[in-house]
């Protein structure tokens, strides 16, 4: 077995097709105050801790130049903690809507699981978000072994490496070199580098690609494979050791 385990996103991974339910929040929150945020914006910072990700675009020079212009002040922490207490309950009532398993997670893990493998899994969500995500993902036929939040980790989500070493512990996998994380954004590849483990990113149905599944079915054979390509070019610049087109190619390196 060339792996010891196998760890996964959720969102734009193994469910949520698009990563689409942060989208739709993050743009309300911030129209909710005169802001128009682009979906460039909103994905760039997409898998970090919901609070973190809502800091790091009020970093963005063009963004905190449009708050600064509306509100005359810099952004402050109160501010994110103003903006996250729409976000969190905007979320859990989208959720409903965003936990539909991805194509193929259910018969790959299945897949996975009688070659032996274990399923760990991490995630930029809360606790009180993903109890929504796993009892749904659950009643399509996916389920991890195991899944921490970075709530889990006094909040200190991906980038940094911590949830994916408590996946470590939990299943007593011991070298790093032979875990592989699979995900849908950089930071997800970022997490996977810090912790010294493999890397995978998947491209269709990624926040990378950034893609609805109506938006990736409409299009034409040749924009599938330019999108495909362009969300590989980030990927390979973020330092993936693999780039995966969905699910079913990590059957071919889990041999």
């Amino acid at each position: 077995m060339k792996w010891e385990g196998i760890i996964f996103d959720w969102a734009g991974t193994t469910v949520d097709f698009g990563s689409m339910a942060p989208v739709v929040v993050f743009r309300e929150i911030f129209a909710k105050r005169g802001i128009a945020v682009t979906n460039e914006e909103i994905r760039r910072p997409m898998g970090m801790l919901k609070w973190n990700h809502i800091q790091a675009m009020l970093d963005m020079p063009r963004i905190r130049g449009e708050w600064r212009r509306r509100f005359r002040s810099e952004p402050q922490d109160w501010d994110v903690d103003t903006l996250y207490d729409d976000f969190e309950p905007m979320l859990l009532a989208l959720l409903a809507r965003g936990t539909e398993v991805k194509p193929y997670v259910a018969d790959t893990t299945a897949e996975l699981r009688r070659r032996g493998y274990q399923i760990g899994s991490t995630t930029g969500y809360t606790n009180i978000m993903m109890k929504s995500v796993v009892k749904a993902a659950a009643a399509q036929g996916y389920e991890a072994d195991f899944w921490i939040t970075p709530d889990s980790v006094s909040g200190f989500g991906r980038p940094y490496p911590y949830m994916i070493f408590r996946n470590m512990e939990h299943f007593k996998w011991q070298q790093t070199s032979r875990v592989l994380k699979v995900g849908d954004t950089v930071t997800d590849i970022l997490e996977g580098k810090h912790a010294g483990v493999k890397t995978a990113g998947i491209l269709v149905g990624s926040s990378v690609m950034g893609l609805s599944r109506e938006e990736y079915d409409s299009l034409t054979e040749d924009e599938r494979q330019a999108a495909c390509e362009q969300a590989r070019a980030v990927y390979e610049e973020a330092g993936a050791d693999y780039v995966l087109h969905d699910i079913r190619d990590i059957l071919s390196i889990a041999e």
